[in-house]
C-alpha cells in the first residue's frame, strides 16, 4: 500500500496506482475536458496519465475548470 495526499486529503492506494486510476477513484473520466493533474507540483501531461505511477508520499492535485461568473 502507498500513502499519498490527494487534493489535500490523506489516501491509501495500491502500490503502482497510476494518475488515471486516481481519476477513476474520483469519478473523473480520463477524457473529461478541463481537467489538470499535478504530482508534487509538476503537471502531468494528459497523455502520461495511464503510465504515471504515483509514488509513496506524493502530493496529487486534481483540478477541474468550472465555468461561471
Amino acid at each position: 500500500m502507498t500513502s499519498i495526499l490527494l487534493n489535500g486529503e490523506p489516501v491509501t492506494v495500491d502500490e503502482g496506482t497510476t494518475v488515471e486510476e486516481l481519476l477513476d477513484r474520483l469519478d473523473v473520466p480520463p477524457q473529461a475536458r478541463g481537467v489538470a493533474v499535478a504530482v508534487d507540483a509538476e503537471v502531468v501531461p494528459r497523455g502520461a496519465w495511464s503510465e504515471h505511477v504515483v509514488a509513496d508520499g506524493a502530493r496529487v492535485e486534481v483540478l477541474t475548470a468550472i465555468q461561471g461568473g
